[in-house]
């Protein structure tokens, strides 16, 4: 099981607080299936909650640290049917496929002010590959190139 300093798993009770449940275990309890899902969740997330339905709360109790035994995972909160389970991501390198274009690019665009004696507006927008800013500061997406007709004819 992972361990958390105080001020590590504070933080992370303030960053699940907006959370919502991503795995809910109903009457059945922990099966594999469900283990399965809460690991899938850890890795895309690193952070998640879980709900466990049923009132008994040794039970939940008993889920909770065999949840975090079984992944490898530090326990971060436990309030009532909810809890809150944290594992660091593990970095995995993705690499690019020579087949596709550009990605998505940050870019900004600054236009002067009508009448000239205001600040100039200043706005930060994201880029498909196939769009560009145009002079006046719109956004263009490319047209597809334009075929001959008299050489698709032949």
């Amino acid at each position: 099981m992972l361990k958390l300093t105080p001020a590590e798993r504070s933080e992370l009770r303030a960053e699940a607080h907006g959370l919502s449940p991503v795995v809910i275990i109903g009457e059945g309890g922990l099966t594999a299936g469900v283990t399965k899902e809460i690991d899938a969740s850890l890795n895309a997330h690193g952070l998640i909650k879980v709900r466990v339905f049923g009132d008994d709360r040794e039970a939940r109790v008993a889920i909770y640290d065999t949840i975090c035994e079984q992944l490898k995972a530090a326990p971060v909160q436990h309030i009532g049917k909810l809890l809150v389970i944290f594992r660091p991501k593990k970095d995995a390198v993705k690499e690019r496929s020579e087949t596709r274009g550009k990605g998505m690019r940050e870019v900004t665009i600054v236009k002067p002010s009508a009448s000239g004696t205001k600040r100039p507006s200043v706005t930060k927008v994201m880029l498909k590959g196939n769009e560009r800013v145009t002079a006046g500061g719109s956004i263009k997406r490319a047209k597809p190139r334009q075929k001959s007709a008299k050489k698709s004819m032949g």
